[in-house]
């Protein structure tokens, strides 16, 4: 595929990426038990969300999808600032995400405080019987890469897609070379309009002779 052509697979791309962070934040990332809950036979789990356990991803999320928006009709010379912000996107949804499945413990601080009323990464992490994780914060993982991948493509092809103004600076250049309508005196008719409406304005007859002396006693 030529370069022209990776506009549009580059940015569904990015759309993709940043759906699957802003989506994964919304779901079930953790399931917790309490060391309490474990001692009293409880099989209860609390479900820990995205939006628990990496807040940040529904920002990241967002500045994605405007990214796409900016992508689509940014010149060639913008497109290179934005393929390195998508990069630094992606790799902050890595890093938000990587974080979690490599804590998850931390993670989860947030939800073990809601339920039990006790702060402190220690004391909360001493309640904590067990973490399971879901398939979400490796989706979150993926939207990272694709994001990644997406604004590698923009930083090698994006000075050769095709420009959406093209077209319309295309009209503008062509109504430019048209020529203007003069009058006997090479001068344009528009110009010659607004005179001769000052002349109106000052008590001067334009269509008159203009040898004759002005005035009322003419």
């Amino acid at each position: 595929m030529s370069a022209s052509r990776m506009k549009l697979p580059i940015i569904v791309a990015t759309i993709v990426g940043a759906g699957l962070a802003l989506l994964s934040w919304s779901q079930t990332w953790f399931e917790l038990r309490l060391a309490d809950a474990a001692a009293q036979g409880s099989d209860d789990a609390i479900a820990v969300p995205g939006s628990v356990a990496s807040p940040a991803l529904a920002a990241l999320g967002l500045a994605g999808l405007a990214l796409v928006a900016a992508l689509a009709i940014a010149g060639p010379g913008i497109r290179i600032i934005l393929g390195l912000l998508e990069v630094v996107l992606g790799g902050c949804v890595l890093l938000a995400a990587g974080m979690s499945l490599g804590g998850p413990v931390a993670a989860v601080a947030p939800a073990v405080t809601d339920a039990t009323g006790v702060s402190g990464s220690g004391p909360t992490a001493e309640l904590v019987a067990g973490v399971t994780a879901t398939a979400w914060p490796a989706i979150a993982v993926a939207g990272g890469v694709l994001l990644v991948l997406a604004g590698v493509a923009v930083l090698v092809t994006g000075t050769r897609w095709p420009s959406s103004s093209r077209r319309y600076r295309s009209a503008r250049l062509e109504d430019a070379d048209e020529p203007v309508e003069t009058g006997a005196g090479g001068r344009a008719a528009s110009d010659r309009a607004i005179d001769d409406w000052d002349d109106l304005s000052r008590g001067d007859d334009p269509t008159g002779d203009p040898t004759e002396p002005a005035g009322p006693n003419r």
